[in-house]
């Protein structure tokens, strides 16, 4: 049997449902609360620029959100419902705990042992995440390769207390692991470079939903983002990087719920999610997201700075964005803007593919200088 099926299983089984995907927007997994980070924030009618301004909301007024389409969020706030831009929100402590939190309370939680003896377990997955506890909200404390070796100490939910053979100890998901002995595991320490690393590179958008069209050349977002992460595909593994990609088709729509589960259930070192942008106003450059200060902030600040370093289009800096993409991930994520295609003179500018292989580069670069730090 090979010892890689339930990781080819796995991407067999989420490439297959991508062509199967019903257009919808995924909306956040239970309401939360959230604050209003703008001196003045239009409540619109439907999430769009374009649509009717229902009212306003004053910096600091705390809202509920109660979903989520595509960067646009769904709040209540007294007699007011509607929809805002979601980078001008921070969520705050509430009925969900952050990105990154390292608390828990288990309820009902049900263990069983291994008993007298020690059992073997050998890993099948490419790469596995080590965590400090049974979730994925506890921290990473390394991860495994195939076919490494370990000792199960006892199972809990779905997943499994393990030592590797340098006496470490942590959780794995149980799905991932298969009894048996294989050669010895060294824990990957999660600093380095490029080489070994396990990125998922996430073209927004895809198949139904084109995101933006550009409105001098009606250039199809979905179209850049494929190419552009297509670009960032080929650089990061010509450094010794292994790369999956949340599509790698122009007629596939993973929900964002399934890019963020692809990415977690693979143990991915970091998750980039490629888009371009749109603006009512004349804007132009490069926007970076991040949502985590804990986990996502050096990321995103290590792309941006290789952005800013010139690629045709300036750098607008960082932002705080409330992405379904970034919050929901448990890994180091960054979602960027490449351009803004309501601008004539950057779509001119981001159609070439001399512009996305540049930009394509500065997203390695950043990553590179991330994994080194």
């Amino acid at each position: 049997m090979n010892k890689i099926t339930g990781y080819a299983a796995f991407l067999a089984g989420f490439f297959i449902l991508l062509g199967g995907i019903h257009p919808s927007s995924a909306a956040a997994a239970g309401n939360y609360t959230a604050k209003v980070q703008a001196n003045s924030l239009n409540v619109r009618s439907e999430p769009a620029a374009g649509s009717s301004v229902k009212g306003s909301l004053r910096n600091g007024v705390l809202v509920t959100v109660t979903d989520e389409d595509h960067g646009w969020l769904k709040v209540q706030a007294g007699n007011t419902s509607g929809w805002v831009a979601g980078y001008y929100l921070k969520k705050i402590n509430g009925s969900g705990q952050a990105s990154g939190s390292s608390g828990s309370v288990a309820t009902n939680v049900k263990t069983s042992t291994s008993g007298g003896s020690s059992t073997k377990a050998t890993v099948i997955a490419n790469s596995l995440r080590i965590r400090g506890g049974p979730g994925t909200h506890y921290k990473v404390l390394g991860s495994l390769q195939s076919h490494d070796s370990v000792t199960i100490i006892q199972r809990q939910n779905g997943w499994i207390q393990i030592r590797t053979v340098n006496g470490e100890t942590g959780w794995v998901a149980e799905q991932y692991i298969r009894s048996g002995s294989s050669k010895s595991s060294t824990v990957r320490s999660s600093g380095g470079g490029l080489s070994g690393k396990l990125i998922v590179i996430d073209p927004g958008h895809g198949g139904s939903d084109p995101g933006m069209l550009g409105t001098t050349y009606n250039t199809m977002e979905k179209d850049l983002n494929l190419q552009t992460a297509i670009y960032v595909r080929d650089d990061l593994k010509s450094r010794g990087a292994r790369v999956e990609m949340t599509r790698t088709r122009n007629n596939q729509k993973p929900s964002l719920g399934q890019r963020v589960q692809f990415s977690d259930a693979l143990g991915a070192d970091a998750f980039v999610s490629i888009h371009y942008n749109s603006s009512p106003k004349k804007v132009s450059g490069t926007l970076t997201f991040f949502y985590s200060e804990a986990d996502d902030l050096l990321l995103a600040r290590a792309i941006e700075n290789r952005l800013g370093q010139g690629i045709g289009l300036k750098s607008n800096g960082l932002s705080f964005g409330d992405y379904r993409v970034l919050r929901g991930n448990p890994l180091p994520a960054a979602l960027i803007e490449l351009g803004f295609l309501t601008n004539p003179a950057d779509e001119a500018i981001v159609r070439k593919a001399s512009y996305q292989k540049k930009a394509a580069k500065a997203i390695a670069d950043g990553l590179a200088d991330y994994f080194r730090r």
